[in-house]
């Protein structure tokens, strides 16, 4: 059928993954065609890849499996160029000749890695948890290194940092393994959390080294403001975030960080056939800006897939209402820390520790997996909170840069 509505979804992580079936369901009856693009045909759990690093095995998940009975057709490729006045994608898909995916309806879900680019070395010598085969690279190296007693450093005090740190020294207790940050670890917690976050990482042996700022990374050492070197068999690097350059090179309007600029339905403002979702989009509510984590991207994917599903069916889109619950750290497997907060993510007095904690956690990190195949068959709702009241008041439109690619901060 030639009017068959053609959407394409790039990218298939946490988001791209949620769009995708929910897509699926929605429209089965309205006749559209829907096609997927990845670069791997492996799911990869982010929320797991430092347990990758710290030498555990985890399940294989097969894009092709999730999508099963779904009627999607799954590319995997990389896209390289998208061409917004014709409609279409070009794809590397490993022969001479690219594919080129034409598209009605585009929806952006690329997500961000990290940056290593703002200290000199790190991109040299630091490794990071981008990729599910450099993470199982580090369990080798770590195992190696722990035999002799090695020095770690994790640079960056955010959330990716603080559990990377308690995994490696939990799995490895032979290594010395110091946590490098500006900022203190478990800032944006409440008291009693954060303190029990530091016992945590104090009773794993975890060395932490706040308030100070690595100027260099070199093959064997961290620099420090100041003239300080701190030994490093191996540094990993878990600041900053680096949006893709494919967004603003094809000419979607971008923030200063490289993120895709949307209105209110996630649409965006330059390209209104384009939606961005997850950690790829500068999305706005009324409270400020949200920052990418899981618990924020699914609800984009979301609301992204229905309102295209309203818009196919000639209704009004809706704006985007959302609210964080919750942030859930892992410290090792068998500790963790969950802070319950406001809207805009700051703390609530209320937090969980402990085994009812590693339990929440585990159930938190295996969530969007059970969603894809709810999803499959009913619609679920991934939203646990759209906001209350800080969510109505309008957001502030997001500042355009004509910057091709910026820097963020730890997730």
């Amino acid at each position: 059928m030639k009017d068959r509505h053609r959407i394409v979804v790039l990218g298939a992580g946490y988001t791209g993954m949620m769009a995708t079936v929910r897509l699926a369901r929605r429209t089965r009856r309205l006749g559209t065609r829907i096609t997927l693009v990845n670069p791997s045909a492996r799911f990869t759990e982010r929320l797991r890849m430092h347990q990758i690093a710290a030498g555990q095995e985890l399940a294989d998940h097969r894009i092709p499996e999730l999508l099963a009975g779904t009627g999607v057709t799954f590319v995997e490729g990389r896209a390289t160029a998208i061409d917004l006045r014709a409609r279409g994608v070009t794809v590397d898909v490993g022969r001479p000749e690219p594919a080129v995916l034409p598209y009605d309806t585009l929806v952006y879900a690329l997500g961000s890695g990290t940056d290593t680019r703002r200290v000199p070395g790190a991109a040299e010598h630091a490794a990071t948890l981008d990729d599910p085969r450099a993470a199982h690279g580090l369990a080798t190296r770590f195992a190696e290194l722990a035999v002799t007693g090695g020095d770690v450093t994790v640079c960056g005090g955010g959330l990716t940092g603080v559990e990377a740190a308690a995994e490696i020294a939990e799995s490895h207790p032979g290594l010395r393994v110091t946590l490098v940050s500006r900022n203190e670890p478990g800032a944006m917690m409440g008291e009693r959390a954060r303190a029990h976050l530091h016992r945590s990482l104090n009773r794993l042996g975890v060395t932490v080294r706040a308030g100070v700022t690595v100027t260099e990374v070199l093959p064997d050492a961290v620099a420090l403001a100041g003239g300080e070197r701190l030994p490093s068999g191996l540094t990993l690097w878990t600041t900053g975030v680096r949006a893709p350059g494919l967004a603003a090179e094809s000419g979607l309007a971008t923030d200063d960080r490289g993120l895709v600029v949307v209105d209110a339905g996630l649409r965006s403002v330059s390209h209104p056939e384009v939606y961005a979702i997850g950690d790829a989009a500068a999305v706005r509510q009324g409270w400020g800006q949200i920052h990418g984590t899981c618990q924020s991207g699914l609800p984009t994917a979301q609301h992204a897939a229905d309102a295209i599903v309203r818009g196919l069916r000639g209704r009004r889109v809706k704006p985007f209402r959302f609210g964080y619950v919750h942030q859930p750290v892992s410290l090792g497997r068998r500790d963790a820390v969950i802070q319950f907060t406001h809207a805009d993510d700051s703390p609530r007095r209320w937090y969980l520790r402990g085994t009812w904690a590693v339990r929440y956690k585990e159930m938190v990190s295996g969530s969007p997996l059970t969603l894809y195949r709810l999803s499959r068959r009913v619609n679920v709702s991934a939203r646990l909170s759209r906001g209350g009241r800080a969510t109505r008041r309008p957001a502030e439109p997001a500042a355009v840069s004509d910057a091709p690619l910026a820097t963020g901060a730890d997730r």
